[in-house]
């Protein structure tokens, strides 16, 4: 078979002359685009997502759902302005088959979706995908009496695999262990108003990581016309139940996404300078929105005015000890910044990343040193000791934000060479116009 030419071109990642002056306008969040996708699927009535994400990921779950019976038109918003799509919900059927790519959410959110079709739904994906744990997914539906078959063409609690969707699912009480992603419990949530009983999620393992990502789920089933309780309003802790109902078909704009600015924030700390990003919420579930406490931490400042997110770097990057359990995406970036440093930094709480899109910890280990850097895996994270980096290929592993972790560094060491940055598409399409951009800023 021959290799994809895309996965061995080497991108020379441009270095910064200067400081930064720009205005980079980020595409909608990719968890809150699929998010929204499910729920507006799984609707009572037809709604509308504007400003959606159109990225690899986000076009997999189009599809996927479209392959259930759901209509998805392109075009413009109901009021004529601005890119929009609407989303018809219609009876779920199969026979069906979904290419889930290496996305997460879309291997996770849509099996529970499945149940609810009349026909077998088969997943299949990527190689890696192959890899990433779905155990905690396929336990549970089959705990609440869903037929899945994950022993037919590879290892059990992974894909490829079939459900065989029945029209319904009871639904009920449910143990799981989420420790490996919080994405578990995000997909049982999420198709929970549509089983007959609700469904109540039960976390049993001892560490849930990404838990902002699960509070993006609730806040969004109760926009929906969910009603969900959890711990953090005063429910059981490690619960969260759903009740059956109908969902609403929402009105929703999709927010930029935050961690997808991470990089463009990074490279005002790198290389100085300001960095803004219009539409930064006020108020926000993502994750991303952490960083204006990271970064500031790490030497910038930011301020949120009506313009957006305006963040400041001087050009000196101080070292931090911080756990990142509750975002574990922002990881590779931040290492990427901690590698210039001035003094060492210690990240943790974020073990699980071993088993996102590739094994992230070990990923960024080997591509940081090879470069002359000086990173060790701890059992929950990375030390890095920041020393003199020279140039090299940076691999990626077919991973978005490895990909981004290698600009960041070019910024600042001459002859660093991205594979494979086509990559970056899975979330964050044009990613390199976007980049190249912001260095010949200002924007407009």
């Amino acid at each position: 078979m021959t290799e994809n030419p895309a996965h061995t071109a080497l991108w020379p990642a441009p270095t910064a002359s200067g400081t930064v002056d720009a205005t980079v306008h980020v595409p909608g969040s990719k968890s809150v685009t699929n998010r929204a996708l499910v729920l507006a699927a799984l609707a009572a009535e037809p709604g509308w997502l504007r400003r959606p994400l159109r990225s690899r990921d986000t076009l997999l779950m189009a599809a996927a759902l479209r392959s259930l019976g759901v209509g998805i038109e392109e075009g413009v918003g109901p009021d004529g302005t601005g890119e929009a799509w609407r989303v018809i919900p219609s009876g779920l059927h199969g026979p069906a088959t979904v290419d889930v790519g290496n996305a997460g959410t879309v291997m996770r959110f849509l099996p529970p979706v499945a149940t609810l079709a009349d026909g077998p739904v088969r997943f299949d994906g990527d190689p890696r995908s192959y890899e990433r744990p779905l155990h905690g997914v396929i336990d549970a539906l089959r705990a609440l009496g869903a037929r899945i078959d994950d022993t037919s063409h590879g290892a059990p609690g992974s894909l490829p695999m079939t459900v065989h969707g029945a029209g319904a699912l009871d639904g009920g009480v449910v143990e799981i262990d989420a420790s490996s992603s919080s994405q578990f419990v995000s997909a049982l949530l999420l198709s929970g108003p549509r089983f007959n009983q609700g469904v109540e999620v039960r976390h049993t393992g001892s560490n849930l990581p990404s838990m902002a990502h699960i509070r993006m789920t609730v806040d969004m089933l109760r926009t929906a016309g969910a009603q969900v309780d959890e711990p953090e309003t005063g429910g059981e802790p490690n619960v969260w139940r759903v009740t059956p109902g109908a969902l609403l078909g929402s009105d929703l704009t999709i927010e930029p996404d935050l961690s997808n600015a991470q990089p463009f924030l990074a490279a005002a700390l790198v290389a100085g300078g300001t960095v803004t990003i219009p539409d930064w919420p006020l108020r926000t579930t993502q994750p991303g929105d952490k960083l204006r406490d990271i970064f500031t931490e790490m030497g910038g400042s930011c301020e949120l005015t009506d313009q957006g997110l305006k963040f400041t770097g001087s050009g000196t990057i101080h070292g931090i000890d911080v756990d990142l359990g509750e975002v574990g995406e922002l990881t590779p970036n931040i290492a990427a910044v901690a590698a210039l440093a001035d003094s060492p930094s210690t990240l943790r709480g974020v073990a699980h990343l071993r088993l996102h899109e590739t094994d992230r910890l070990a990923a960024l280990t080997k591509e940081i040193n090879e470069l002359g850097g000086d990173v060790t895996e701890t059992a929950d994270g990375l030390h890095i000791r920041p020393r003199r980096l020279h140039g090299g290929i940076f691999h990626t592993y077919d991973d978005h934000r490895m990909a981004t972790s290698g600009a960041i560094l070019g910024l600042a060491v001459e002859g660093v060479e991205v594979e494979n940055v086509a990559t970056t598409a899975k979330t964050l399409p044009d990613f390199p116009d976007m980049w190249t951009g912001m260095l010949k800023a200002p924007q407009v």
